[in-house]
């Protein structure tokens, strides 16, 4: 992932150019090797990491239909895979190679995620318990990673402590939707709980661990969300009956004019938060909150619309990201130290899960906030862009980059699976207002 130059994690950076375009090795063409992160990658190398990846990504259902009693999430067979076919397993692929494949994915991780969020539900009692809640594990993180800090675990504070008050919600959506978690009250404050521990960290990311300075920081924030509201209201400026007309002709066969302007959005936010010196995820949140907009506006019907954007991203996109991030992994160094990783895992757990139990216990029942608890401990893909962020200003060891993903990893393998068992440990009868009962439609 990228923000203001190529930002690597815990994995070796792949070799620069070293003459004038076109002068790598033979059968590499510099522009796709700058496209794909960089170094100057042969193009056999890259289809031979493509197809890897894509065997990895297609295997993964497979395997989890094969063991039906695990349960075991496909994002976290995507993250093994990746670490079985990467430069820390059998070198079967390059990461570099499909840089440009898993930026995209990662867009795509957040537009779903930022799709599902309805603003509106920040402003009711759901958003406000979340941002409660949020308040209280940014508070618990500041003593627990000034501690870490005293006892020399810790050099780079702010983004281990931003890492500790994430949600994975774009993660999470599959997971707990094929475990019939989304519905009634519960899934409601899920989806205000998750927006929140995407929303308010990918904030503090923009003002807090940029290199340009404060005012300009939030400049560029204010500048970036101009836009994002500027295409909110497109559609009013260009007519609905207009945009309903070409919705109809381009829905079908090969036109499918929605899916592409869905895309055009998402590139055109990732390109002005980069353009800003803000981070990517950033833009793919804001893309998928002003695409939800763009379709309620204009009043039509979006399953076809959801039911693409989910086939491309889940089908194709996502899982790249996931397998990149497993190839990315440096397990040799997690497994020299597998204290850390625990250690931040229980953190995870104890700053962001923990504060539900009190945050929920007049709105959700005692197995409810049992479940919020691990649901809202869930995190990975922010801490990836943390670790990142950690390195590239030289200040994060290397063993707390990998033990932070380390630690991410274990969450999406072990917490919800935990707040499924929960689940179908028996409940669910909602005893909240009709208003409060369903979770508002994707309209």
């Amino acid at each position: 992932m990228c923000s203001g130059g190529c930002r690597r994690a815990a994995w070796p950076a792949p070799p620069q150019p070293t003459g004038l375009p076109g002068s790598g090795p033979p059968g590499c063409r510099a522009a796709a090797a700058a496209a794909i992160g960089g170094g100057c990658v042969p193009v056999a190398r890259s289809l031979e990491t493509l197809l890897a990846v894509a065997a990895t990504a297609a295997l993964a259902p497979v395997i989890r239909a094969a063991l039906p009693r695990l349960r075991i999430p496909q994002v976290v067979l995507l993250i093994f895979g990746g670490v079985l076919i990467g430069p820390h397993g059998l070198h079967l692929a390059d990461t570099s190679a499909i840089q440009i494949f898993a930026n995209v994915g990662l867009g795509f991780l957040f537009l779903l995620a930022g799709y599902e969020i309805d603003l509106r539900l920040l402003r009711d009692s759901a958003g406000r318990l979340a941002m409660a809640g949020w308040a209280a594990s940014a508070a618990i993180s500041v003593v627990a990673v000034a501690g870490l800090t005293a006892a020399g675990m810790v050099r780079d504070f702010v983004p281990v402590a931003l890492a500790l008050t994430t949600t994975a919600l774009g993660t999470l959506l599959p997971i707990l939707q094929d475990n019939d978690m989304m519905s009634g009250r519960f899934g409601r404050h899920v989806l205000a709980a998750g927006a929140v521990g995407e929303l308010f960290p990918i904030i503090a990311i923009s003002l807090f661990l940029t290199r340009r300075a404060q005012f300009v920081a939030i400049a560029s924030l204010l500048a970036v969300a101009a836009g994002s509201v500027a295409l909110a209201i497109v559609p009013q400026i260009i007519g609905r009956e207009r945009l309903r007309a070409v919705i109809r002709q381009g829905r079908r066969a090969t036109a499918q004019a929605t899916l592409r302007w869905a895309f055009v959005l998402l590139l055109v936010l990732l390109v002005g938060a980069l353009q800003f010196g803000l981070d990517v995820v950033l833009g793919a949140l804001l893309a998928g909150i002003v695409l939800r907009t763009w379709t309620r506006q204009m009043d039509f019907d979006v399953q076809p619309l959801e039911d693409k954007l989910e086939a491309v991203g889940y089908g194709v996109f996502i899982p790249v990201f996931f397998v990149a991030s497993g190839m990315s992994l440096d397990v040799v160094a997690v497994l020299r130290d597998p204290v850390r990783l625990l250690i931040f895992a229980g953190l995870l757990l104890a700053v962001r899960g923990l504060p539900s139990l009190v945050i929920y216990r007049h709105a959700l029942t005692p197995r409810e906030r049992g479940e919020m608890t691990f649901v809202t401990a869930t995190t990975m893909p922010l801490l990836i862009a943390l670790a990142e962020i950690g390195l590239r200003d030289g200040v994060m060891l290397p063993a707390n980059a990998a033990a932070l993903i380390g630690a991410g990893v274990l969450s999406v393998l072990v917490y919800p699976q935990i707040a499924a068992a929960l689940a179908r440990g028996g409940r669910r009868q909602p005893a909240a207002p009709p208003a409060e009962a369903t979770v508002p439609p994707r309209a």
